[in-house]
Order: structure tokens, then C-alpha cells, then sequence
């Protein structure tokens, strides 16, 4: 089983710590490619704000990276 992790703003995200999900802060587009292209190893899913999901755009849809679920606005 692999592990979490959420990827945004950090208003929007770090109360998914208290859940064990392992929280990447980035605010600015470039932080949030940076943390995208840096994901711990045995990150099953991958939590992103709308902001990060908008910044990532067609990445989010390549089939080589862990299952994505962006969060409502």
C-alpha cells in the first residue's frame, strides 16, 4: 500500500497532516512544479488543490504518475 500526499497552498493543506498525508507547501506555480517533480517514493495518490491542479495541467494526466485527486474549490 502507498503512501499520500497533498501538494498547494497551505491553508488548503495542512490539516491533511493530522491524516498521516505527507503535505507539500507550494503557493507559487514554480514550488508547486518543483514538489510535483519531487514526490516521495511510494506516493500512491497525490491530493492537489485547484490552484495546483491548474499549474500542473496535462502533467496530472500522465499515466506514470500516482492516482490524482484535485480538492473541490
Amino acid at each position: 500500500m502507498g503512501g499520500v500526499a497533498a501538494i498547494g497552498e497551505q491553508a488548503r493543506v495542512a490539516g491533511l497532516a493530522l491524516a498521516g498525508v505527507t503535505v507539500l507547501v507550494a503557493e507559487e506555480p514554480e514550488a508547486v512544479r518543483r514538489a510535483w517533480q519531487g514526490l516521495p517514493q511510494g506516493v500512491a495518490l497525490v491530493i492537489v488543490t485547484p490552484a495546483a491542479a491548474d499549474t500542473l495541467g496535462p502533467a496530472l494526466l500522465d499515466g506514470t504518475r500516482p492516482l490524482t485527486a484535485v480538492l473541490p474549490v
